[in-house]
C-alpha cells in the first residue's frame, strides 16, 4: 500500500451524498451546506494522506477511514459544528448575578414572550395606528418610564455608555462639564469619563480630589458668560490664568456626577450629595446630570442593597439621570435616559440619537420588564435579577441539598462527594462592588479528577455549565441555577 493507492481509494462526493444518513440530513437541511461538508472532510483526508512521510507510514493509515461510510459519518459531524451558533446558552453556576461575560441579566418570561411576538412579524416600531401615519420609537416607553421614575421624559439608546455620549455631546459640547476626580471612572474595556467627554465634544472641569469633593469645589469651578466674557476682554492671559493647569476655559454647561458603581472610596472621604449639586446648579441655571449606571428601580436596603435607585435620585431634582437596562433593572442591554422635557427632547433631536437607537426587541424586551415594575411584589417575584437578590439563605439551603441529592443519582454513589457549603455571592456586573450575599453552594469532588478537569468537563457537555472554583475545590452556586436548571446541571456529571 502506498500513498497513491489511498488517494485512489478516496470516495466521490456523490457518492457519500448517497448515503442514507446524508441523505436524510440533506433533506431535513440544506444539501449545498451538507455537500460543502462532505467536500471538507474528502479533502481534509487526502492532506493526511499526502502528508504521510513515506509507503511505511501508508501501511499504518486506517483505510476504513476512507470507506463512504465513514466519510459520511465524519461530514455529518462536519456538518453540525459548522452549524454550531457562536451565542448559545450556558447555565451560570458562579454566584455571581450580573456576570457580564455570560449576558448579564437574564430577561423575564414576559420579557421573552414579546420579544418573540414583536419579532416574528411585523409591529408599530414606527407606526401609530390610531393616527393611520408615521410615529416614534421614542414614544413607544418614555410614557411608561416617566410613571415608573416620576421623570418628565425619557428615551433609550443602545446602552449606557451610549447614553453618556449623547447627554454630554447634548448639553456640554463646547462647554465644560464640572465632574469630581473621585468620580472619573474607567469601565469595561477601557472605557473612561474623560474620553468620552472628549469624543463628545466637551470639556472636562476636574475639581476635588480623589477622596474628597466637596459642594464649593462646584461652585468654585463654575464659569459663568459673564465671568469667560471679563477674563477674555483682558487678553489670552487673563483667560489662562483662571485655570491652575493654565489651560483655555469655556463656558460651564452643567454639572456632573457619576455613580462609583464598580468601586468604593473608604476613609477621609467626602462627597456633594445631589441634592447638593441641584442647589448650585439651580442657582446659576445650570442643568445637573446624574450618571448612575446601575438602573436600580426599587429600594432593596432590606436585602442588604445600599445602592441608589432611580426614582429617589429623580426626586432629587436633578435634570438628567441615565442607566443601563441590563444591570439592576434586569432588562435587555440599553441605555436609558430620563428627566426634564427640555432636555431630553433636544437629544432625542440630536444627530447621534439614530445612530445610538434601539431595535423592535430591545424595546419589547424593555417594555415587557418595565411593566413589572408597576408592582413591587410582582417585580421582585418575576424579575431574575431582583429575585436572585432578594432570596433568602434558606430557599438557597434548600435548593442545594436539592442538587447535590440529583448529583449524586446522577453520578452514582462510587467515586463522587458532594456537599452543601456556605459561600458569598456577589451581584457584579459594575455593579454594588462591596456587596456579598451570603449564599449556598454545593462542593463536587470526583475520585481521581481535579476541580480543574471537573470544570473543564463541564463546560464540555451540550449545555455548558459554567462553574466556580475555591480553595482547590469546585463550587456550584445555587443562587444562580435556575429551578429548572436543576436537572441539566445534576445530568452533567452522568457517567462522569
Amino acid at each position: 500500500m502506498n500513498k497513491k493507492d489511498l488517494l485512489r481509494r478516496l470516495p466521490k462526493i456523490d457518492e457519500v451524498m448517497k448515503q442514507e444518513s446524508l441523505l436524510l440530513l440533506a433533506n431535513d437541511t440544506s444539501a449545498l451546506l451538507v455537500t460543502d461538508a462532505v467536500r471538507d472532510v474528502i479533502s481534509d483526508m487526502r492532506g493526511q494522506i499526502l502528508a504521510l512521510e513515506d509507503d511505511a507510514g501508508a501501511d499504518s493509515f486506517d483505510i476504513s477511514l476512507l470507506e463512504p461510510g465513514r466519510i459520511a459519518e465524519m461530514a455529518a459531524a462536519r456538518f453540525e459544528e459548522n452549524e454550531q451558533m457562536n451565542l448559545y446558552p450556558v447555565i451560570n453556576a458562579t454566584g455571581t448575578i450580573l456576570h457580564t461575560n455570560l449576558g448579564r441579566a437574564p430577561l423575564c418570561r414576559d420579557a421573552l414572550d414579546n420579544v418573540m411576538k414583536v419579532s416574528e412579524g411585523y409591529s408599530t416600531l414606527e407606526y401609530n395606528v390610531e393616527k393611520g401615519r408615521r410615529g416614534s420609537r421614542h414614544d413607544l416607553v418614555g410614557d411608561l418610564i416617566a410613571e415608573l421614575t416620576g421623570a418628565e421624559d425619557a428615551m433609550v439608546v443602545n446602552n449606557n455608555a451610549a447614553a453618556t455620549m449623547i447627554v454630554l455631546a447634548t448639553l456640554g459640547k463646547g462647554k465644560e462639564i464640572v465632574v469630581s476626580r473621585g468620580e472619573l471612572v474607567e469601565i469595561g474595556g477601557a472605557f473612561r469619563i474623560p474620553d468620552i467627554m472628549r469624543q463628545s465634544g466637551a470639556f472636562l472641569q476636574e475639581v476635588g480630589t480623589s477622596n474628597k469633593t466637596k459642594p464649593s469645589d462646584y461652585e468654585n469651578a463654575i464659569m459663568s458668560k459673564e465671568k469667560l466674557t471679563e477674563l477674555e476682554s483682558r487678553g489670552r492671559e487673563a483667560a489662562l490664568m483662571d485655570d491652575p493647569r493654565g489651560t483655555r476655559r469655556f463656558e460651564t454647561g452643567a454639572l456632573m456626577k457619576v455613580h462609583r458603581s464598580n468601586f468604593d472610596v473608604l476613609g477621609f472621604t467626602e462627597e456633594a450629595t445631589l441634592e447638593e449639586l441641584v442647589e448650585i446648579g439651580h442657582r446659576h441655571g445650570l442643568p445637573v446630570i446624574f450618571d448612575m449606571g446601575n438602573g436600580l428601580m426599587l429600594d432593596m436596603s432590606e436585602f442588604g442593597l445600599n445602592e441608589p435607585n432611580v426614582p429617589a435620585s429623580l426626586a432629587t431634582g436633578i435634570d438628567v439621570i441615565l442607566f443601563s437596562g441590563d444591570k439592576l433593572l434586569g432588562g435587555p442591554q440599553a441605555g436609558i435616559i430620563a428627566g426634564k422635557r427640555e432636555y431630553i427632547e433636544a437629544m432625542k433631536k440630536h444627530p447621534l440619537a439614530r445612530a445610538l437607537r434601539v431595535d423592535k426587541m430591545t424595546f419589547a424586551a424593555l417594555e415587557a420588564t418595565l411593566a413589572k415594575y408597576k408592582d413591587r411584589s410582582m417585580a421582585l417575584r418575576d424579575i431574575p435579577v431582583l429575585s436572585m437578590i432578594s432570596a433568602s439563605e434558606d430557599e438557597m439551603k434548600d435548593r442545594a441539598e436539592r442538587l447535590a441529592d440529583e448529583i449524586r443519582k446522577a453520578a452514582g454513589s462510587d467515586g463522587i462527594y458532594t456537599e452543601t457549603v456556605k459561600v458569598l455571592d456577589q451581584i457584579g456586573g459594575g455593579s454594588a462592588p462591596m456587596v456579598r450575599l451570603p449564599g449556598w453552594a454545593v462542593a463536587v469532588g470526583l475520585e481521581g479528577r481535579s476541580a480543574d478537569s471537573i470544570e473543564r468537563r463541564l463546560r464540555k457537555v451540550e449545555v455548558p455549565v459554567i462553574a466556580r472554583i475555591n480553595e482547590d475545590r469546585l463550587l456550584l452556586c445555587v443562587r444562580t441555577i435556575a429551578e429548572n436548571e436543576l436537572d441539566t446541571v445534576a445530568a452533567a456529571f452522568r457517567g462522569r
